[in-house]
């Protein structure tokens, strides 16, 4: 029989109140100057010049009690609506407390911009959608149905982005990182790649997270990225000790980074680059070269 997650998850949960103060959302772009040259995946990098842009996006969902999910979305330099067979899909979510906000206030796409133009990382989309408050934990929350049956089908029929599960990755900071887990470890044939930075687990999840990954065919384990900073929250430093040590226990391949820092913006900054660096290093391994492409 599976071993459950000892009950200090519980109170890495409970800690889980009041960090930051919301940025509001609003339906402007975060970028002056539109793309105006189409690139596709996997081509040389050095013709475009243009700044990827920011949206705002709002969907429909009868799973939140506000009716719709907000969202922001990064699109690439250069973004092309007709690419084929599209770019990877980056999902990333706020911490509590925050909004989408907090990843551009980290400087997610002046960063993204700067590895996919040096050519460190191929173009990807990057989807931020919006945890309202109340901060429910599933299954009591609707973000994760609004999440997976009203925006992602959204964004996939508005936008070019890959359906393969090895084109998807998921990831969040603190309570972001916990929802990360959660959908990843349990939709797992939707995910590729987990991501969790400064993570707790949902104590609600800790009884269920055994067998998620019990159902998980070897050989088909998601990537597994866990960082936290070495002064953060006890109680949420003990919750990812332990998911970690899970993770030991059941073979599952993983990396672990227990860095110098606390539970802050300043951490996340510090980290940022490695964490966009990990998420696209498969995908960049994947592009062709353009010699490759040749005849």
């Amino acid at each position: 029989m599976a071993a459950a997650l000892p009950l200090t998850l519980l109170a890495a949960w409970l800690g889980l109140l009041g960090w930051g103060r919301p940025a509001l959302l609003n339906a402007a772009d975060f970028a002056t100057r539109a793309p105006s040259a189409a690139w596709t995946p996997g081509q040389d990098p050095a013709p475009c010049t243009q700044a990827g842009v920011v949206r705002a996006i709002e969907v429909p969902t009868d799973y939140l009690d506000r009716g719709r999910m907000d969202a922001r979305i990064y699109l690439p330099p250069c973004y092309d609506p007709e690419a084929t067979p599209g770019y990877p899909l980056l999902v990333l979510i706020h911490g509590q407390g925050f909004t989408p906000q907090q990843w551009l206030d980290l400087g997610l796409p002046r960063r993204a911009d700067a590895l996919i133009r040096r050519g460190e990382a191929p173009p990807f989309v990057v989807l931020m959608p919006y945890d309202p408050p109340p901060a429910m934990r599933p299954p009591h929350s609707g973000f994760d149905e609004a999440l997976l049956h009203d925006l992602l089908p959204w964004v996939t029929a508005h936008y070019a982005v890959r359906p393969e599960r090895a084109y998807w990755a998921i990831g969040g900071i603190s309570r972001g990182a916990a929802w990360a887990i959660h959908l990843g470890l349990r939709y797992w044939e939707r995910f590729g790649a987990i991501g969790g930075h400064s993570p707790p687990v949902f104590w609600s999840d800790g009884l269920q997270i055994p067998a998620w990954l019990d159902a998980i065919p070897e050989g088909e384990w998601p990537r597994i990225y866990l960082d936290i900073g070495d002064a953060d929250r006890d109680e949420i430093l003990r919750s990812a000790r332990e998911f970690e040590t899970l993770l030991t226990e059941k073979g599952v391949p993983h990396q672990w980074h227990l860095n110098v820092g606390r539970h802050e913006q300043a951490y996340w900054n510090a980290h940022l680059e490695a964490y966009l660096r990990w998420y696209t290093a498969p995908w960049a391994a994947a592009e062709p070269s353009p010699a490759e492409e040749a005849p």
